[in-house]
This record gives C-alpha cells, sequence and structure tokens, in this order.
C-alpha cells in the first residue's frame, strides 16, 4: 500500500508532497550524474505541518520521509515515490532507517541538549538512503533557546538534509523558523474518509466504522 493512502482527506497536500519527492529524486539524480538540477523545484529543505489534533500531521511528515528514501524500481521508471513495499520505505515508517531520525516527546518542552544532538546529525550526509531526514514531531514544544539552535540548522542547512517539523498551528513555531519553512496547512479529515479507511484498511464492519468516525468527529487515531 502507497504510503500515501495514510493521508486520509488530505488531497492537496499529498498532491503537493509528491511533486516535492519526485523534484527530490530528481536534484540526487542529478548530483549523481554531476548533471545541472531542474529550474523550478518543488522540493526544498524545510516543511512545516500544522492542523487540529487528529488530522495526520506525523503521519504526514512520515509518509514524506519514506518517500524521500523510497528506492522502488518504479520510481526510476517515472513512478510515484513512496511505493510502500521496497526497504526504504518500510524502515522509514517502522523508524528504523538509518537516515531517518523520528523525534517526539511526552515531556512539556524539548530544550537545547536535544536539539544541539539533532543538529549534529543533520550536518551529517546520508548514511545508506538518499536524504537525511529530521523529523520533529513536537516543534510546538521547542524552548526559546532550541528553537534559536534548530533554526540556525535551518539556515544554513547541509546539502542532503529534510528538516520536517509538526506542530499544532503556525503560531505554535518561532517566527523565524516558520518563516524558513514551506507550509503544509492539514484539515479535519471527513467523517465519511475516516469511515472508509477503517474499512479498507483495518477490515472493520461499515456501520460500525461509521459510527466511531461520527462519535470521533473525524479524529483518525481515536476512530480506529
Amino acid at each position: 500500500m502507497p504510503v500515501w493512502d495514510d493521508l486520509v482527506g488530505q488531497q492537496k497536500v499529498t498532491v503537493q508532497l509528491v511533486g516535492a519527492a519526485r523534484d527530490a529524486d530528481a536534484l540526487v539524480t542529478a548530483t549523481a550524474e554531476d548533471t545541472a538540477p531542474p529550474e523550478a523545484s518543488k522540493m526544498t529543505h524545510a516543511w512545516l505541518f500544522t492542523g487540529p489534533p487528529g488530522s495526520g500531521r506525523s503521519t504526514a511528515a512520515r509518509a514524506f520521509a519514506a518517500a524521500l528514501q523510497c528506492v522502488s524500481p518504479d520510481r526510476a521508471l517515472g513512478g510515484v515515490p513512496g511505493c510502500g513495499f521496497c526497504d526504504g520505505c518500510h524502515t522509514s515508517l517502522v523508524g528504523t532507517h538509518a537516515d531517518v531520525q523520528i523525534v517526539r516527546t511526552d515531556l512539556l518542552s524539548i530544550g537545547v541538549k536535544e536539539t544541539r544532538d539533532l543538529v549534529r546529525r543533520a550536518q551529517m550526509s546520508p548514511a545508506t538512503g538518499r536524504w537525511q531526514v529530521i523529523v520533529l514531531e513536537d516543534a510546538d514544544r521547542l524552548t526559546e533557546g532550541a528553537g534559536n539552535v534548530i533554526l540556525k540548522a535551518v539556515e544554513e542547512p547541509a546539502p542532503r538534509t529534510v528538516w520536517l517539523l509538526c506542530a499544532p498551528s503556525i503560531e505554535d513555531v518561532l517566527p523565524t523558523i516558520r518563516s524558513r519553512c514551506r507550509l503544509l496547512t492539514l484539515r479535519t479529515p471527513p467523517v465519511d474518509a475516516v469511515a472508509d479507511i477503517l474499512v479498507r484498511r483495518d477490515g472493520i464492519e461499515p456501520t460500525v466504522a461509521a459510527a466511531v468516525a461520527r462519535a470521533t468527529q473525524g479524529h483518525i487515531g481515536r476512530a480506529r
């Protein structure tokens, strides 16, 4: 199942990310072959995913990370990056890819020490994958000092490093950081779309899926 199938009710965001993943692939290929990169690339080094709880911010960031690392033969033939089956996609999604760092916390804040470790990692070239990807699921919990550490890395990115930041709203992120990120705004998925994915992916009986989708008001995690 392609990694994009998990982005429920987010067609506009999916189209943007697929286009960026394709251009990211073209950039890597151009570097490897020492040719000119695409002139108008949809890819950039820093992204900010925002949206209400249950909209799938982290899901979108993880799907994009997997697509950036996709090594499916179909991708090389012009297919959509993010097949969901290759080693690059699978290890990115389960959190074991050597070049995908997923950061989440149950604490109230993320401090300077943690972000300095991330910045050091971000300066490294990919070990086995196509990109060095940092997924920060709780960017809204960065302290001011930690945010300033991240800012320097985002201002002066390594050539093959991508930052994927997630927060409930754009106001939850330091203005200096969000101004350097490409913003993607997710919405609460429609109830019908949540019910559909529960039936197709999880095998839930349709009437039960519809009931829980309504009861949770489109919150995918709670519905499941």
